[in-house]
């Protein structure tokens, strides 16, 4: 990548801009912010995540641009590149003539990749603080707040039952792919239907007793699993496969192993401490899905949800400013993921770390 300034606003597009909002009419946020902060995000701020050689390709800094606005319309990638390529208002935001094409919607996805690839994620959002401290819109001294919002993850919402049998069929579809002969040789092959399909599109049993023996096979079937990959002789590099482990981890928090008197192995399902049973780990330790093992169920007052917690601090004016005309917006100053299950007041003293980003914080 050559790092290269963005190019003046089109002058057919500027003209185009001007006739629509003639008069009072107020412009589109995507042309003030080309009007008041110009450059926001330069292409060298993201050059360490793009190589030297190969086909040019689209400006990280405007595709940085596009990434905010997409957000501040809540638009996907599709639709965001349909913006680039019919938008007067982003057109001239981002400095494209008439006739330019834009991008295939696939750019963006791959953007973003690649700045969180490179711990980037978070140079869009100082650059925009840092301009805006220079425009005078926020100061040292500043008053912000933060509060959280929850961000459902990205899979299925599975029951301790369907979690149970998913993960020992996660485990197979990979030992299928990693190694088939092997898989062919020590499960049965019974098994292949059992597990042919995701256990959440199963019409599962209604009554408790057959619920509870289906979890007994699951939980049985996975410990088989792991006894034939832990046998001596196996190949080891198996054993480390992610969703072998995440199995171990989900057997491990859901069920017990013992050996009767007569020297028969008993597997049992943990239940909660206070109904008699083994008890089950802490909601911030316990796995909610095979396919993302950060995922966590948790609350905030009527909200029940599977994923994470996004913190978002913002600047607020002092009391008794208002609306009044002038008066500074309030701005986005700080956003941070964390887990779902850590409580809003745990998370402040992360986020009051940031050396460029709090000077005082009020929590609500």
């Amino acid at each position: 990548m050559q790092p290269h300034p963005w190019p003046e606003p089109d002058p057919q597009v500027a003209a185009a801009i001007a006739a629509m909002y003639r008069g009072k009419r107020e412009r589109p946020l995507a042309v003030q912010v080309r009007d008041r902060l110009g450059e926001l995000f330069g292409d060298g701020e993201f050059a360490e995540a793009f190589g030297q050689r190969g086909k040019p390709g689209w400006s990280p800094g405007r595709l940085a641009l596009v990434t905010v606005l997409q957000k501040t319309e809540d638009l996907t990638d599709r639709q965001a590149a349909n913006q680039v390529r019919e938008n007067l208002a982003w057109k001239y935001a981002l400095g494209l003539t008439l006739t330019d094409p834009g991008f295939d919607h696939s750019v963006l996805s791959e953007f973003r990749s690649r700045v969180v690839a490179h711990g980037l994620e978070e140079r869009a959002l100082d650059l925009l603080l840092a301009t805006l401290v220079e425009h005078g819109l926020l100061g040292a001294g500043d008053k912000q707040r933060t509060d959280s919002t929850h961000v459902v993850a990205a899979v299925r919402n599975l029951n301790r039952l369907e979690l149970a049998g998913e993960s020992v069929r996660a485990a197979l579809e990979a030992l299928s792919c990693a190694a088939p002969q092997w898989l062919t040789e020590v499960v049965d092959a019974s098994w292949s239907k059992r597990y042919a399909e995701r256990i959440d599109t199963w019409r599962l049993p209604t009554s408790k007793t057959k619920k509870d023996a289906l979890a007994l096979d699951f939980g049985r079937d996975g410990f088989a699993l792991l006894s034939a990959l832990y046998s001596p002789g196996q190949p080891a590099w198996l054993r480390q496969l992610p969703a072998v482990q995440t199995l171990r981890t989900v057997l491990l928090q859901n069920y017990t192993r013992t050996a009767a008197g007569n020297g028969r192995e008993v597997v049992k399902r943990r239940e909660k401490q206070s109904e008699g049973g083994d008890g089950l780990p802490p909601g911030e330790h316990r796995l909610s899905s095979p396919y993302d093992t950060d995922a966590r169920w948790s609350a905030k007052r009527d909200t029940f949800w599977n994923g994470f917690k996004l913190h978002i601090s913002e600047s607020c004016r002092a009391q008794g400013t208002g609306n009044a005309p002038g008066s500074p917006p309030n701005l986005i100053t700080n956003v941070a993921t964390t887990a779902s299950t850590l409580p809003d007041n745990m998370a402040l003293e992360d986020i009051h770390r940031h050396p460029t980003r709090w000077a005082c914080v009020i929590a609500v």
